[in-house]
């Protein structure tokens, strides 16, 4: 069995390895949720303001693009790119997620989650330029979970839009 380094050498770039694919097929699903809730909350589209828009279109993006990272062959010039679009989504979200409105709130337990993102990303651009695969993988996949299956689960319940529109009659 090759080790990643002998993967790495080769050409064809890495090869997704089974978490990388359990973590794509993930954001698939992940990403239905969200566009079955849109769906079912079309009545209520005129309700949310603007910046609540911005942050599902960069999210839907970015869950769009997720499956590809995870699911293709890493290395090559073309996983570069889109790593970068990848990253740039992520910084969007996160920053972009400040300004939702809080109805009252003073903050948003979610916010956590956006600083995780902000000091995240540097770390896996610096993995990624500095050839850390291991590293890499580790902090992408903990970015998939975190920013989006852990922080996508937690707009589901008490009564966040995305729950609301899921589960209404």
């Amino acid at each position: 069995m090759a080790t990643i380094l002998e993967h790495a050498r080769r050409k064809d770039g890495l090869a997704p390895l089974p978490a990388d694919r359990r973590l794509g097929y993930a954001a698939l699903a992940m990403l239905a949720v969200v566009l079955v809730a849109l769906y079912r909350g079309r009545a209520h589209w005129a309700e949310p303001p603007a910046s609540v828009w911005a942050h599902l279109a960069l999210v839907v993006a970015a869950l769009l693009l997720t499956p590809v990272m995870m699911l293709r062959r890493k290395g090559s010039g073309q996983h570069r790119v889109l790593g970068y679009v990848w990253v740039a989504l992520l910084l969007a979200i996160a920053i972009e997620g400040f300004f939702i409105p809080l109805h009252g709130r003073a903050w948003s337990p979610i916010w956590l989650i956006s600083a995780f993102v902000l000091v995240q990303v540097p770390r896996l651009v610096v993995q990624a330029r500095r050839h850390d695969m291991v590293a890499h993988r580790r902090t992408v996949r903990g970015m998939v979970i975190g920013a989006f299956l852990v922080a996508g689960i937690f707009t589901l319940p008490f009564g966040r839009l995305l729950g609301t529109w899921l589960f209404e009659r």
